[in-house]
């Protein structure tokens, strides 16, 4: 199926600046944190000015996904590559922006604008259906292992242990969340968002990382359970009102977001379709305010992010160990979280934007 849109310079993908009628609008739900159901709106900019080369550049630049609780209205940008355009053509579905820039560019500029709408996200568990026989396709492809989430004995002994005794799925993903968030934990040493490799982390038994590498554990042992799950790649947008380690702005909305990339999970349940949660962010709450599990802070996110997204966030994509589109000289790629760009066959750092040459901001439109 051709999945790619070839475009000319710039261009312009509008619709009207409100909720599109697919987001479900919930009730405002009482939570500790204040939260509203009324939709947010953010404007991001993701700018690139790449250092020059005589070699060629190609850039891919994730885009955010279309999903019931979040819409990109309007996308916008402009810049000096030979070409552009935007794709989802891989086996993920995964939307991206890809940019070439010629050979001895004195320029390698990009700028991208995009409007998005979120809205808060809330399951209603208690629709919840014991179990499913048989997935739709599209669910049951993240029942397959990747590499960096394998489906093994090491990781299914582990997952067969924490949920003994759980009868439903929704009982044995709860089971789960419980176990990651009380055993996982957050290391400040890790680089970025981490590799997420779980493969690695239930072999070795070592249970530390950041929330790519939370939120793998945690879908992979519910894949290894039978129970479809997936990570889900974005960056935070604006503040947060559970904790400024999950989001910050200033007074007026406006936030520099180029470190805060950060992946989230969802599994599948019967009755319900996805199911969000965050176990990765409970760590860092805990973590970042000197908190214990003890303390009512922590169990208070702990409860609200298990079948909640505060959505002061932006999804990009559930991609894993996958091959981008044009192809690139090295692959498959582990994850699509950040930009990723080559100079001639050689990577540049994603994991620092003041090295590769890029920026993100965002401004909340209250």
């Amino acid at each position: 199926m051709q999945r790619r849109t070839f475009i000319k310079g710039s261009t312009i993908v509008a619709a009207a600046m409100a909720v599109s009628p697919t987001i479900s609008l919930a009730n405002d739900e009482k939570n500790p944190f204040g939260i509203k159901s009324k939709p947010r709106k953010f404007s991001i900019t993701n700018s690139f000015d790449i250092q020059p080369s005589n070699e060629e550049i190609k850039l891919w630049v994730p885009l955010p996904l279309d999903a019931t609780y979040q819409k990109m209205v309007k996308i916008s940008y402009e810049g000096t590559f030979s070409e552009a355009f935007i794709s989802n053509d891989n086996p993920y579905g995964t939307k991206l922006l890809f940019a070439k820039f010629d050979a001895n560019n004195k320029e390698n500029k990009l700028t991208i604008k995009m409007d998005m709408v979120t809205q808060q996200r809330v399951a209603n568990l208690a629709k919840a259906k014991p179990s499913v026989e048989t997935y739709p396709a599209d669910v049951a492809v993240f029942l397959e292992g990747t590499h960096h989430t394998p489906i093994n004995d090491t990781i299914k002994k582990f997952a067969t242990k924490i949920t003994k005794g759980a009868n439903t799925d929704l009982e044995k993903a709860r089971a789960i969340y419980d176990w990651t968030v009380a055993n996982m934990y957050r290391d400040e040493s890790v680089k970025g968002c981490g590799l997420g490799d779980a493969a690695k982390t239930f072999e070795k038994e070592v249970f530390g990382g950041k929330c790519t590498d939370i939120s793998s554990a945690f879908v992979a042992l519910l894949r290894n359970s039978g129970i479809p799950a997936r990570e889900v790649f974005g960056i935070r947008a604006g503040k947060s009102y559970i904790s400024k380690s999950c989001g910050k702005a200033d007074e007026n909305g406006f936030a520099k977001i180029s470190g805060g990339q950060h992946c989230r999970a969802e599994f599948y349940v019967g009755g319900l379709g996805w199911v969000p949660a965050d176990p990765a962010d409970v760590t860092k709450v805990r973590l970042q305010e000197k908190l214990t599990d003890a303390d009512k802070k922590v169990k208070d996110t702990k409860e609200y992010l298990w079948g909640n997204w505060e959505m002061n966030w932006v999804a990009f994509n559930y991609a894993r160990d996958f091959i981008l589109d044009p192809k690139p000289a090295q692959y498959p790629l582990n994850m699509l979280g950040y930009p990723y760009a080559e100079v001639g066959e050689d990577v540049l750092d994603y994991y620092s934007p003041k090295d590769f040459g890029y920026a993100y901001t965002s401004q909340e439109i209250v």
